[in-house]
């Protein structure tokens, strides 16, 4: 008998997890190309929000950003006229999200 109370005591003082979301996040630049606009959308759908930091290759910008979802989608548009989407991107419990790009095309995405 007192081992159940003991169960339900130790249940009802365990910490509860924080919700999950997105929250602010710094982006850097390594795609060897200026960012001229970026966006971003939540993964699986069609609309396209802008983000207002748009780093220099090889810099980074601050991105004030909350959202309930994790997965986000983000798309740049470079200097000469190349357009990038990285899809995916877990944004919960980051605080940088570096876009790389090689010199073939190929797009990843590091996390801090």
């Amino acid at each position: 008998m007192r081992w159940r109370a003991f169960i339900a005591l130790t249940l009802t003082l365990a910490p509860v997890p924080a919700s999950a979301g997105a929250g602010d996040f710094n982006v850097i630049n390594a795609t060897g190309l200026d960012i001229v606009t970026l966006e971003i959308r939540r993964f699986g759908t069609d609309q396209w929000k802008p983000l207002s930091t748009r780093p220099s290759a090889g810099a980074q910008g601050p991105v004030t950003f909350k959202d309930s979802d994790c997965a986000f989608d983000i798309r740049a548009r470079l200097s000469g006229g190349v357009q990038a989407v990285w899809s995916g991107v877990n944004l919960c419990e980051v605080k940088s999200v570096t876009l790389n790009r090689n010199a073939s095309g190929a797009l990843w995405v590091d996390y801090d």
